[in-house]
């Protein structure tokens, strides 16, 4: 009697584990938490936590509490897959990452291998930053959705406006090497040659991803190249350093950017005295928003002690998330996943977006923003600087819609 009732006393708080694991919905959060990437992998994990503690403040997803598992992968793809099988192996059917298009197409390619091998454990991925475009094209997977815009939409967006722009003659291409950076300079040298061929290509230089401690060096080739305008798809501490080197050597350009804005960024732009001169492509931004955006805003940042929301989209995944559940009355990947396709939603910055069911590339209004002096009295500056954000085009969602060569293999 009394070994059974030892093993009684091991079993049930056992039982209870399981009980609270099944009561608990477990997003693996996969992107760098040290390293040179963890800037920005730190900023995104407080968003995914955040986001989750207000699905939580609202009842959950179908009454289970959401949990944000964090997992440092170094912004390295091997890693990557060890964080993944980690989480999965700890009862995980949900993956978040978006730093690194290596790492994003390395984890697609391991999710769709691992639920071919694994029917009735299936894994979905949501990729809220990672823009290579292959990943919504050849390389595309049921089990892949991505809630950013690709590399291609973005540059469309971007050489748009620069079309349209005079003072664009002469552009420098400065990206980090690897499939999302060539990417983007391959994309930029077409669409200007197309738009603009009038403008002449003074430069176009690859560095290694996150290795670059100074880019005076660049800097001053840049410098020596008469450009007018630079053009990069530079994030994490790679965009920062370099827009501190540019306010270092007095370089007075105009930056076209996508991601300008992460941690550091705005520092930077306000040190060099770059007003009104550094242009980002985004999803959405604090000033001139929605009121419900503003509202958010306003409760992040105090939060964060002044952080900005600098993922909107990952607020449109979570409550995408959220709401393909209750369609599907479960949080089955499976059936979450075939409710996500062709789901229509209202995003956090206004406006109807749509998850494509071609390829699983969501499409939503689009913004060209200019960073510097607000002048209008617009509520929310960036990093203390007392500069900030601001609306110079939108860029409307059938506006952003390119065709995909995915050919969908459903499950």
């Amino acid at each position: 009697m009394r070994k059974l009732a030892f093993i009684a006393s091991i079993a049930l708080p056992l039982l209870g584990g399981t009980a609270m694991a099944q009561d608990t919905v477990k997003i693996g959060y996969i992107d760098p938490l040290s390293g040179g990437g963890a800037s920005v992998g730190e900023v995104g994990l407080k968003t995914f936590q955040y986001l989750a503690d207000e699905l939580n403040a609202k009842g959950g997803i179908l009454g289970k509490k959401v949990e944000i598992v964090p997992l440092d992968n170094k912004t390295n793809p091997q890693e990557s897959l060890i964080q993944a099988q980690k989480a999965i192996d700890s009862g995980v059917r949900y993956l978040t990452q978006g730093n690194g298009s290596s790492v994003a197409g390395a984890l697609s390619d391991f999710v769709t291998k691992f639920n071919d091998r694994n029917p009735g454990k299936e894994v979905l991925y949501f990729n809220y930053a990672a823009v290579d475009p292959v990943l919504t094209n050849e390389k595309c997977s049921f089990w892949h959705f991505r809630w950013d815009a690709s590399s291609d939409i973005k540059m469309e967006a971007l050489t748009n406006y620069m079309k349209t722009t005079p003072s664009v003659k002469k552009v420098y291409l400065i990206n980090q090497d690897y499939s999302f950076g060539q990417s983007v300079r391959t994309q930029a040298r077409a669409m200007l040659k197309t738009k603009r061929p009038d403008v002449e290509i003074v430069g176009d230089e690859l560095h290694p991803l996150l290795k670059i401690t100074d880019f005076a060096p660049y800097v001053a080739k840049i410098k020596a190249s008469g450009a007018d305008s630079v053009v990069t798809g530079n994030w994490g501490q790679d965009i920062a350093l370099l827009l501190k080197a540019a306010a270092d050597s007095g370089l007075k350009v105009n930056w076209y950017t996508y991601y300008a804005g992460g941690a550091g960024g705005p520092t930077a732009i306000k040190q060099a005295g770059l007003n009104d001169q550094v242009y980002g492509i985004v999803e959405g931004l604090p000033n001139g928003s929605t009121p419900e955006a503003q509202a958010f805003e306003k409760a992040f940042r105090a939060k964060f002690d002044g952080q900005t929301n600098v993922y909107p989209r990952a607020v449109n995944e979570m409550r995408m998330f959220a709401a393909a559940a209750e369609k599907a009355k479960s949080i089955d990947p499976v059936k979450v996943a075939a409710a996500l396709e062709g789901m229509t939603f209202e995003v956090l910055n206004g406006g109807q977006a749509t998850m494509r069911k071609d390829d699983h590339q969501f499409f939503q209004p689009m913004y060209i923003a200019q960073f510097g002096e607000l002048k209008n009295k617009e509520p929310f500056d960036e990093e203390k600087t007392g500069w900030g954000w601001k609306t110079v085009a939108k860029v409307d969602t059938a506006q952003t819609m390119l065709p995909t060569t995915c050919k969908m293999e459903r499950p």
